[in-house]
């Protein structure tokens, strides 16, 4: 038996629409995660991008467990001695809400270099609308 591997004729990209309201951070984002590596399809190369482009709407209404508003950190280091800068979620979610999804996807991926095209096909919104119509998005239900 041989071992199965996608060529790039064979890959066949869709576009998935998840809107983020009310659902929770680290459960939507292990699915977002899993459907931009492919692992969802059937012809599954570990070595290759097969996944989906994924539009994120509403991720200013992400919701969280517990007190993770206020106690869950973000930090940013300016590459100068004593740049560490530290913000809450709270304050995160207030100036930019698509960077909290952004980083959740992206922690739960692969550390190689592949991940920064699997990143590219991620796009996320913090309202309703979205410019990507024409692509005819269907729905990801995430429970």
């Amino acid at each position: 038996m041989k071992t199965y591997t996608a060529k790039p004729d064979d890959i066949q990209r869709r576009w998935y629409i998840v809107d983020a309201e009310g659902k929770t951070l680290g459960r939507m984002a292990t699915v977002i995660a899993t459907v931009l590596r492919g692992k969802n399809k059937p012809i599954f190369t570990p070595h290759m991008d097969c996944g989906d482009y994924i539009i994120v709407i509403n991720a200013d209404k992400v919701g969280v467990t517990g007190n993770r508003m206020d106690e869950k950190m973000y930090y940013n280091h300016s590459g100068y001695p004593g740049g560490l800068t530290t913000e809450s979620m709270r304050t995160v979610m207030r100036k930019n809400p698509d960077r909290v999804i952004r980083q959740a996807v992206q922690k739960m991926l692969p550390k190689n270099t592949l991940s920064k095209s699997v990143m590219k096909k991620l796009k996320i919104y913090s309202g309703a609308e979205h410019p990507h119509t024409a692509q005819n998005p269907e729905v990801l239900v995430i429970e």
